[in-house]
């Protein structure tokens, strides 16, 4: 089993996105990601339902993070090149996590798979699945 890279992330992820959203990360490790946050008014929609955005930088934040933490040795690091999400439920409340796993780990493609859950129900929220280009030096 790999290092669990969780506090590091978490200490990069200070004044970003991922920051801001209060996302936290329990395990971050080759191949394996799992991270949450507590639903507050800043993660919600107008219209009182949680904003699909903030599941999207939940969902993708994990894979992101799988993704550093997972590139072959001597890469420069990656870019999203596709994404994907099917969006099942929602949460008005309550703490939303993931689970994301790397489902192809190639030399210049990695290709993650994603679930975001309402903890309190057990209920998903939504499906994702994103493709990554493994970035080289030139």
């Amino acid at each position: 089993m790999s290092e669990n890279l969780a506090p590091l992330f978490t200490e990069r992820q200070q004044g970003t996105l991922p920051d801001l959203l209060n996302l936290r990360w329990e395990l971050v490790q080759s191949g394996l990601v799992r991270g949450s946050f507590t639903v507050e008014g800043k993660h919600m929609a107008p219209n009182g339902f949680l904003h699909a955005a903030t599941v999207i930088a939940l969902v993708d934040s994990a894979c992101g993070y799988g993704c550093m933490a997972s590139v072959p040795a001597g890469a420069a690091g990656f870019t999203t090149v596709e994404l994907k999400s099917n969006f099942l439920g929602t949460a008005r409340e309550g703490v939303v996590s993931c689970e994301a796993r790397l489902v192809h780990g190639g030399r210049m493609t990695q290709v993650w798979d994603a679930e975001a859950k309402h903890d309190d129900t057990g209920k998903t929220i939504a499906l994702f699945r994103c493709t990554q280009m493994v970035l080289w030096p030139r």
